[in-house]
């Protein structure tokens, strides 16, 4: 395992460990639960990071083309859980016995630690097909993703699908999917989640990538 691949993981399980750290202390201090879906929230957002790491090994093994499609579908129904936890915001609020900045920190961690993981992931992704395809069809790809992930988290958000009932109940979730896209102005709501958060997770994640990128953040040496 390479020292870079080492820090990143380090980081993502660090960044991860203080939230459930934090969700403990206050479980402990308040004596309710609240927040405690931040713990599964964050188990789901290392899904899509594990199958995109996945699918990134087999490519440069040259593994078959099925199990890398496969595992590259398997990654997009699951990605949307990665930045749904920015959501999770929605629940901030003063706590009778708990301070609110407390609160803020676990709240943002968390969130901070969903977007990290999604963005490596699509990073990973997106290496793979600009291989394939050429760096304008990545590109493409990845505000693609981006977009759909979007109109899942407002799925998740709002409608309470999740990335287990698409493979359990497709049917159900599609009829969802396609009411909205055959008929938008049907759901302005739908839409303006959609292309806000579109919007939001483009910005940031350009901002991920040219960091990743540039080197901007790489010591210089004198």
């Amino acid at each position: 395992m390479s020292d870079r691949r080492l820090a990143t993981l380090a980081s993502l399980l660090g960044l991860t460990l203080l939230v459930y750290a934090m969700v403990g202390v206050r479980i402990v201090y308040s004596g309710n639960l609240n927040y405690g879906a931040l713990i599964w929230n964050l188990f789901l957002a290392w899904i899509p990071f594990a199958l995109a790491l996945a699918v990134y090994d087999g490519f440069r093994r040259g593994a078959a083309r099925v199990p890398l499609i496969a595992g590259g579908a398997l990654w997009l129904i699951f990605f949307p859980n990665a930045p749904y936890i920015v959501t999770d915001i929605k629940h901030l609020r003063t706590w009778a016995g708990m301070p609110i900045w407390y609160d803020a920190i676990l709240v943002g961690a968390a969130a901070l630690a969903g977007l990290a993981l999604g963005f490596v992931s699509l990073y990973l992704m997106q290496a793979v097909v600009r291989r394939l395809t050429g760096a304008v069809n990545a590109w493409l790809f990845a505000f693609a993703v981006l977009a759909l992930s979007s109109f899942g988290v407002y799925l998740g958000r709002y409608l309470r699908w999740n990335s287990w009932d698409l493979i359990v109940h497709p049917e159900r979730v599609l009829g969802d999917v396609w009411a909205g896209i055959a008929n938008p102005l049907a759901y302005p709501h739908a839409v303006a989640v959609t292309v806000v958060f579109t919007a939001f997770l483009a910005a940031t994640y350009l901002a991920f990538y040219s960091f990743a990128r540039s080197g901007l953040l790489e010591p210089t040496e004198h």
